[in-house]
């Protein structure tokens, strides 16, 4: 498969407040290029923080700023609550034997724990606590006649970071069941009073239909967003097969990812405990040309439901490292 066809269509919605100046060409490079950088781990927030640490120079008393629900899209359903069986005993059948017992489909879906919430401090350089973020498993359910899951992350500068560049942006992604593949991928940005809204329809050919509120992003078969990347890699064999390679579109541009496991047993010390993980080299690559401006590290913890504990990003300018502080 040539990875120089990794290329996506795509239209986003864009909410500007009026009198806002257009960034210079060479700013909006760097900042693209940091968001795509933890796009892929989906951590975004570190996109965005790392290259504003040089500013934490001030104290302030910190906010935590409230999380905002946004609705689930047109054509998306929670899955049913399993009905409980009838007290009664069924009447007696006069069909033959072999007709009595009904096949039962056969769920396909990867074993994600609905409910799931993991908490994250992100850390760049010495300096510490800079950003928060959250992962969630919110829920299954059907979209466009689909089984999907319904994943999210929230993403916040913490102070004094906060005093001049507040962040608060939402991720929603809505992957299919079984292969995690992604059906539509959701960002709804808040960065220094700017406000961006992008609802994107995944379609391979073009044809699955968006709603009003969307617009289709033209990309590869089998293409998964960020938050659907990281469900997919905490669920992969890795002793069976130790590398593995898929395209990833982080809401901008569509790329050739290559997951790799360098360790099978790490110790691993962050504010949620001691673990003992899997170490996983991920390799980022743009139209086939590697990106050697950045390298990461993800550390799933060797567990029964392999839990993202760290993530380690060495980049030109600064080190970071998104550190699991708890879950439920």
């Amino acid at each position: 498969m040539q990875t120089g066809c990794f290329r996506a269509q795509k239209h986003i919605v864009r909410r500007k407040r009026a009198g806002q100046t257009v960034e210079s060409s060479e700013r909006h490079t760097k900042i693209m290029s940091l968001r795509t950088i933890v796009g892929i781990a989906t951590l975004t927030v570190l996109g965005c923080v790392a290259g504003m640490f040089y500013w934490l120079h001030a104290r302030g008393k910190q906010h935590v700023p409230e999380e905002v629900v946004s609705p689930e899209p047109a054509g998306f359903h929670d899955a049913p609550t399993p009905a409980k069986a009838p007290s009664a005993a069924p009447a007696k059948s006069h069909l033959p034997a072999v007709s009595k017992k009904a096949v039962t489909p056969v769920d396909t879906a990867l074993p994600l724990r609905s409910g799931e919430v993991l908490e994250y401090t992100a850390n760049v350089s010495q300096l510490e606590n800079v950003a928060s973020l959250r992962l969630q498993v919110a829920g299954r359910g059907t979209f466009l006649g689909k089984s999907v899951w319904h994943l999210q992350a929230f993403a916040h500068t913490q102070s004094p970071l906060r005093m001049v560049f507040e962040l608060d942006d939402q991720f929603d992604s809505y992957s299919d069941a079984a292969t995690l593949a992604s059906l539509q991928y959701e960002m709804r940005l808040n960065e220094r009073g700017q406000k961006v809204e992008s609802l994107q329809r995944m379609t391979a050919t073009g044809k699955e239909p968006a709603s009003p509120d969307a617009a289709q992003a033209r990309v590869l078969p089998g293409t998964r967003d960020p938050l659907g990347f990281m469900q997919y890699l905490r669920n992969f064999d890795w002793a069976k097969t130790p590398e593995v390679r898929c395209p990833v579109y982080d809401g901008h541009k569509l790329y050739d990812v290559r997951a790799k496991l360098r360790a099978a047993s790490e110790k691993v010390n962050v504010p949620a405990g001691d673990y003992l993980a899997s170490k996983i080299g991920i390799r980022v690559f743009d139209n086939g040309v590697e990106t050697k401006d950045a390298s990461f590290t993800l550390y799933l913890a060797n567990n029964a439901v392999h839990t993202p504990v760290l993530l380690e990003a060495v980049m030109p300018f600064a080190t970071a490292r998104v550190e699991l502080l708890k879950s439920k």
